[in-house]
């Protein structure tokens, strides 16, 4: 059963994919087996994603997941589409109160033992769960339950997926090839943590815990008594949705302090605790009357490691001091940049960011724009994104987006510098590199001392003709062996028409055309090479060596 419903799933899903498959086989060749690439312009891809992101709502809950997470993957996806998909929403009609009951009451035991009061009306509907509010030993929580039968659609869509993943690989190249199939491992991976309500509550006390002497941050409580695989119950905690500025403009609040609260607590969780919130929309954070910001919806959720955490850090002080090769140098440290990636036009493109995002205030300058402009580019030099990474990317810039609701004038990385210096991390920094500096002369004078020996050793070789260099050369991309087939080519042309007009000024009628035909045919595929069109130049390199014969 479970088989035939993934089958009709699989070609419900062809049929809704199928056009936008065409129009990617015709960008590839016009006439879908002959003919060149055709280009695409912005608004034409802008119109595909918005195809693309209806066909994902229409398709349910695990593309909507899938949708949202493509939209943290510039390596993937061109950035038209990324845009796109970023405004992809997580909000669907909750299913009906009988059905989620039998949910709830498997999980906690019947509603009316197990709580004192609860609402049959959900509060808000997600495409994996939904919320209902209920009073428990007289405080009021929050339960979310997941939805009914969601786990067969999701394992049949799975395989879906599964099943597409190699039709779609037979149209990219071999590294956004790579880049689909840990897309493919990661969503399968994430989605059914999201659906494992324990391990949001798990998530949820960790980052709770972390951030339980910020008065300013208000996470809620779990009800572990309360609570399963397939039910969260937590504390209710209300508050005024972080994007209706009108409302918090009445209620007298600062909006440049809640948004610096909501970047430095950010700041924190992923460079501090190594554990963050990952799904920051407006919908998923709120402010109380007192200015407290409020945290909802920890499925979504990733931690970075200490090297990933050096690496921000990295990061957002060479984007301080506009340090441009330390930006570069940082990004492929992290793999966000491929290290075969032009760096002087990187260098361009960062400086054009930065100036950009100054304007008139020559120290405002804003990392949304600064990573935008870098997503872009990532299209253009394929990479490998790590997952978290590319979470922590995407948080940063919808952070940023609703800090700049809260405050137009909001500048989000002089507020990441100021966090930084009071948690000593450019101090930090200032011991590693007089360490690291000591290293490194300490290493120098050893080199020194063996330098010597080497040299007079190289230097007898020489005096005994004993020495040679040995160069290989590297064509990844078979530049050389088209030139040395265009070599050949125009040789045999410039040959055979020499050799057509001696035949024919001796009378050979017969050989002079056989020998026309063949020329004309090789001067046809030599014409034809330089024709063609080729993604790249190849840059050629020669590695060197010594040795003894």
């Amino acid at each position: 059963m479970a088989s035939l419903r993934a089958y009709r799933r699989f070609v419900v899903v062809c049929w809704r994919f199928l056009p936008l498959i065409w129009s990617y086989a015709r960008d590839r060749r016009r006439f879908l087996l002959v003919g060149g690439r055709r280009s695409v312009s912005t608004e034409r891809q802008t119109r595909r994603a918005e195809r693309l992101v209806d066909n994902l709502l229409t398709l349910g809950p695990t593309f909507i997941k899938l949708g949202q997470l493509l939209s943290t993957r510039p390596d993937v996806l061109p950035p038209a589409y990324v845009d796109e998909l970023a405004r992809l929403q997580d909000e669907v009609p909750p299913a009906d109160w009988a059905d989620a009951r039998e949910v709830l009451e498997a999980e906690v035991g019947p509603v009316g033992e197990a709580f004192d009061d609860f609402d049959a009306e959900a509060i808000s509907g997600a495409s994996l769960g939904q919320v209902y509010t209920a009073t428990l030993d007289g405080e009021r929580v929050a339960v979310k339950v997941r939805r009914p039968d969601i786990e067969a659609l999701i394992e049949a869509d799975l395989r879906v997926i599964r099943w597409s993943l190699p039709i779609l690989l037979t149209f990219v190249d071999d590294a956004r090839a790579f880049s689909l199939r840990n897309v493919a491992e990661e969503f399968s991976t994430t989605l059914r943590e999201e659906m494992d309500y324990s391990r949001e509550a798990e998530m949820l006390a960790e980052i709770r815990a972390n951030v339980a002497d910020d008065p300013d941050v208000a996470i809620p409580a779990v009800y572990d008594s309360h609570s399963g695989e397939r039910v969260l119950t937590m504390q209710y905690v209300p508050g005024t949705k972080i994007s209706d500025t009108a409302e918090l403009e009445r209620l007298g609040i600062d909006r440049h302090a809640v948004a610096e609260t909501l970047e430095r607590t950010y700041l924190q969780m992923i460079i501090a605790d190594g554990v963050f919130h990952a799904d920051p929309h407006p919908g998923n954070l709120a402010v109380r009357d007192d200015g407290t910001v409020v945290f909802y919806d920890f499925g979504m959720s990733g931690r970075v490691d200490e090297a990933v955490q050096d690496h921000i850090v990295d990061f957002y002080v060479a984007v301080a001091n506009q340090d441009i090769e330390a930006i570069l140098d940082t990004l492929i440290e992290m793999g966000t940049l491929s290290p075969e990636a032009d760096r002087a036009t990187m260098a361009e493109v960062m400086e054009l960011a930065i100036a950009d995002a100054r304007g008139e205030d020559v120290e405002q300058y804003r990392v949304q724009q600064i990573v935008s402009k870098v997503e872009d580019t990532m299209y253009e030099f394929p990479l490998r994104l790590p997952p978290n990474l590319a979470l922590v990317l995407r948080v940063a810039t919808v952070v940023e987006g609703v800090c700049l609701t809260l405050d137009p004038d909001f500048d989000f990385v002089s507020v990441a510098t100021d966090y930084l210096g009071e948690q000593g991390y450019y101090e930090r920094g200032a011991r590693e590199f007089v360490a690291e500096t000591g290293d490194r002369a300490v290493s120098s004078a050893r080199s020194s001392l063996r330098l010597a020996p080497k040299l007079e050793r190289a230097l007898d070789r020489v005096d005994r003709d004993d020495f040679y260099v040995r160069a290989a050369v590297e064509d990844s991309t078979g530049a050389l062996d088209r030139l040395a087939k265009r070599l050949v080519t125009g040789v045999l042309f410039g040959a055979g028409a020499v050799s057509t007009g001696l035949l024919y000024i001796h009378a050979a009628d017969t050989a002079a055309l056989a020998v026309g035909v063949g020329t004309i045919g090789i001067g046809l595929l030599c014409w034809r090479s330089f024709r063609r069109r080729r993604g790249g130049r190849a840059t050629p390199g020669l590695a060197a060596g010594r040795g003894e014969r």
